[in-house]
């Protein structure tokens, strides 16, 4: 039978007992009276019971009607109970969080102030420059650096922070080979080149009209460390292509010399992957938004 009667039924009824007025229970439940009295008669009819007596004066509950209350009142009770603590943990960052996320210091820093401001939350962190996607069901976000297009995924995708880049080469290698302009001139010369991060893609330009063009480099050292790239430019191995605020006090004091290319480096994107979509849990909203604030 329980299939047959509507929770507002039973809402409108305990109100009325309760207030043993049809008008202020339609004024609690901010309805209007006539559907409180409509409910009451469905609910008399489905049960085949008087619940309440009404006069023009007063309103009384019958036996059936004290029977019903007494019953119900505990699992309304239990269900309000329930309802309010889903809506607690839907609107309140709690529970545990699990992130897949390159080891750079501002991402590592912005987890910790994160933990440390809710309290509530635990946190299962892995590290990874570029995680395979058979791998990530058991997260609940996934921060990846990406340059260029992305791919179709069933991942919802957040862009966080947008890192303009630069091709930069030490000064000792430029006295041994002349500085490129034409991207064609890069697959003859040595360059630093990601292993497996960014998908292992080729470097990858932009017009100023936005068409995006790669370029297959040679490299004879391949790295999934931005810290190592860096390094290695320094050092004179080859020609790299680094996010701008990264080596822009390398740039300022001369140790590495940007190259100006016919086309613009595209830019090093942080993406946040998340499986949510409609109704996103408050932690990872919470997360993100954190992460937002941080990299600013």
């Amino acid at each position: 039978m329980i299939d047959q009667i509507d929770s507002q039924w039973l809402n409108s009824f305990h109100c009325v007992y309760e207030c043993l007025s049809f008008k202020q229970a339609a004024e609690f439940l901010d309805i209007p009276t006539s559907n409180v009295s409509r409910h009451i008669a469905l609910l008399e009819e489905k049960l085949d019971a008087r619940l309440l007596e009404r006069t023009t004066r007063r309103i009384s509950v019958t036996e059936a009607g004290e029977q019903l209350y007494v019953s119900t009142k505990p699992l309304i009770d239990s269900l309000s109970d329930a309802l309010q603590e889903v809506n607690k943990h839907a609107s309140t960052p709690i529970g545990h969080l699990r992130i897949v996320m390159p080891d750079i210091p501002i991402l590592g820093q912005a987890v910790v102030t994160f933990c440390a401001a809710h309290p509530l939350i635990s946190i299962s962190c892995d590290t990874s420059l570029s995680p395979r996607e058979n791998l990530l069901d058991g997260f609940d976000v996934v921060l990846y650096f990406h340059r260029g297009k992305l791919e179709d995924s069933n991942w919802v995708v957040k862009e966080l922070a947008r890192l303009p880049s630069v091709v930069v080469a030490a000064p000792s290698l430029l006295e041994k080979y002349t500085s490129p302009y034409r991207l064609a001139d890069l697959q003859s010369l040595p360059c630093i080149s990601t292993l497996t991060a960014v998908n292992g893609t080729p470097w990858i330009f932009t017009t100023k009209e936005g068409r995006l063009t790669t370029v297959n480099v040679k490299s004879n050292f391949r790295v999934n460390s931005g810290f190592i790239a860096k390094s290695a430019a320094l050092s004179g191995v080859g020609f790299a292509i680094l996010p701008l605020n990264s080596c822009k006090a390398e740039i300022e004091s001369g140790a590495l010399i940007p190259i100006e290319l016919e086309q613009q480096p595209e830019d090093l994107v942080l993406y946040a992957f998340y499986a949510g979509r409609k109704h996103l849990a408050k932690k990872i909203s919470a997360f993100l938004a954190h992460l937002e604030r941080a990299l600013q």
